[in-house]
C-alpha cells in the first residue's frame, strides 16, 4: 500500500552564484510500515529529500503526497528526529515531550491524559528515571532518546530522521539502533531515515534508497532488505544475505559513485 508518494520531485536553490539544482527527476513510494533509509555522499540531497517529506520545504517542481494528500507543509502526521536533538535546555525531559504533546491533543484531552501519554513516552525510550532532568545534565545518547520519545509521542503516522546516531560513540549508537528495531515493531511506524552508515542502513531498513552524487542528484538504485524480523546484530554478521546488501551498497557507494572531496 502507496503511503509516501514522491511524484517528479526537483529541488533548486537560488544562491549568490546562481540556481543550484540539488535534486532532480526523484520518484520514490513508501508502504505504510515500511522502513526506508536514504545513502550516498555528503551534498547529495538527503536531507534536502527528508525535508520535503516533512514539509519544511516546498519543491521547485513535482509533488510529494502522505495518504493520498498533498504535503504542502509540517504536520502532526510527520514527526522529524534531527542529528541534533533540538532540546530546549531549560526545560526537564519530561517537559520537552509535553510541549508536543500538548500542541497535538490539547484540543482533545484534559492534562492527566497528556500527562500520561508524555509519561509513555519517556517510558518507551527507558527515560523514566530521568524525567525530571535537563538536558545539561544527561548524555548525547539520552538527550537523542528525548527527540525520539518527543516525536513518538505524538503517534505520527510517519517517522523522519536525520542522521539520529550520527554524533554518537559506537556503543551508544547500537544501543539507540536496537532500541529503534524494537519500538519500530511495536508501533508500526513508517520510518524514512538519512544515513551515512552502511552497517545501519542495513541492520534497519526494508529498504535502501541510495542516491548519485550532487548536484542534481537523483536515486541511482533501490535495495530491498530482505532479512527477517527481528533482527539481531550479532546473529546477522555470518548472515550471508547481510553481507551480500552490504557489498552492494559499499559498491554503489565507492565504485559507481566514488567521490572526490573537492580542496578548496
Amino acid at each position: 500500500m502507496k503511503y509516501i508518494e514522491i511524484q517528479g520531485v526537483e529541488q533548486t536553490f537560488k544562491t549568490k552564484k546562481g540556481n543550484f539544482p540539488a535534486l532532480r527527476d526523484i520518484n520514490l513510494t513508501v508502504a505504510k510500515g515500511e522502513f526506508v533509509t536514504l545513502i550516498g555522499h555528503s551534498g547529495c540531497g538527503k536531507s534536502t529529500l527528508l525535508n520535503l517529506i516533512a514539509g519544511l520545504t516546498v519543491p521547485t517542481e513535482g509533488v510529494l503526497l502522505c495518504a493520498d494528500r498533498e504535503i504542502s507543509g509540517p504536520g502532526p502526521e510527520r514527526a522529524v528526529v534531527f542529528q541534533n536533538h533540538s532540546l530546549l535546555p531549560w526545560l526537564t525531559c519530561f517537559e520537552n515531550v509535553y510541549l508536543a504533546v500538548e500542541r497535538v491533543f490539547s484540543a482533545t484531552e484534559n492534562k492527566a491524559q497528556l500527562k500520561a501519554r508524555t509519561d509513555a513516552a519517556l517510558a518507551m525510550v527507558g527515560l523514566t528515571p530521568a524525567a525530571q532532568k535537563r538536558p545539561g545534565e544527561i548524555s548525547g545518547g539520552m538527550k537523542q532518546r528525548v527527540g525520539i520519545a518527543r516525536a513518538l509521542s505524538m503517534e505520527p503516522k510517519v517517522l523522519l530522521m536525520d542522521e539520529p546516531f550520527g554524533a554518537l560513540d559506537a556503543l551508544t549508537r547500537a544501543k539507540l539502533q536496537d532500541e529503534l528495531l524494537d519500538i519500530v515493531a511495536r508501533t508500526h511506524s513508517t520510518v524514512v531515515m538519512v544515513t551515512h552508515d552502511v552497517d545501519e542502513a542495513v541492520l534497519l531498513s526494508d529498504r535502501i534508497v541510495m542516491l548519485t552524487n550532487g548536484p542534481a542528484a537523483t536515486i541511482g538504485e533501490v535495495l530491498t532488505v530482505d532479512l527477517p524480523r527481528p533482527r539481531n546484530r550479532v546473529a546477522l554478521a555470518d548472515e550471508p544475505r547481510y553481507q551480500q546488501c552490504r557489498k552492494a551498497v559499499i559498491d554503489f557507494l565507492y565504485t559507481r559513485q566514488a567521490h572526490v572531496e573537492k580542496v578548496a
